[in-house]
């Protein structure tokens, strides 16, 4: 078992990602300070709560999308258990109910994913320390519940396949591999990204999501192993 980071010096992290591209860049961008010890990775929740299990980390930076386990699930079951871990979300999920959902089972940080690095550092210390930190945007979310206000409008509502397909390309999926995994054709895939983006005019949410595939997860900056993985801004107003 680790000692606690306050003892030790070390702050002790696991990071959970179900995208190899992402889990593998924030490794090693995490990697490059030296108060920092990968203890170890995984690609599913469950595996996540396993890694939690064995290693005992002071920090898991946690992605909401995974399979077998989501991260809101795997956040309630490390409360159920009582894991002395605390939990940062990494993600590229900004709507309200996403964010009140994690910070409700227990998530003590709330980033998005193309923050930049210095902030992931920051975050990483401040919970480590014992302290909270919320991304702008998921302290707006905390505040309008608190106050009983209504989330913006986002435009229409998607469909149960649309949130699917969306979900999909947030995470760097192509068309052929979303389509392999929905038992969809590619066209039908390709139809509902541009059915979404046609009913959302605003380039501020629409460029969250990378229209031209190449550029899916392109790196914040040139070398990738200092960089947060991010969606690029390709997409034109």
């Amino acid at each position: 078992m680790n000692a606690p980071a306050a003892e030790s010096g070390t702050i002790h992290i696991a990071v959970a990602d179900d995208h190899p591209v992402v889990r593998d860049g924030l490794v090693a961008m995490l990697e490059t300070q030296p108060d920092f010890e990968i203890v170890g990775s995984a690609a599913t929740g469950s595996d996540a709560l396993a890694l939690v299990a064995a290693s005992r980390p002071d920090i898991l930076l946690l992605d909401l999308e995974m399979p077998v386990l989501d991260g809101v699930g795997v956040l309630r079951q490390l409360r159920a258990e009582g894991t002395q871990v605390r939990v940062i979300v990494f993600t590229v999920f900004d709507t309200d109910e996403r964010i009140i959902a994690a910070v409700e089972a227990g998530a003590a940080g709330y980033l998005l994913k193309g923050a930049p690095r210095a902030d992931v550092f920051s975050a990483v210390r401040i919970v480590a320390a014992g302290g909270s930190l919320l991304a702008p945007l998921a302290t707006s979310a905390v505040l309008r519940r608190v106050r009983g206000e209504a989330a913006p409008e986002s435009g229409p509502s998607l469909t149960p396949r649309e949130q699917t397909v969306l979900e999909h390309v947030a995470r760097g999926l192509g068309n052929k591999q979303i389509a392999a995994r929905l038992g969809i054709s590619r066209f039908r895939v390709a139809r509902l990204i541009d059915r979404w983006r046609k009913s959302r005019p605003t380039p501020a949410r629409v460029h969250r999501f990378d229209w031209s595939r190449k550029c899916a997860m392109r790196p914040t900056g040139a070398d990738a192993a200092r960089t947060v993985p991010t969606f690029c801004r390709c997409q034109r107003s």
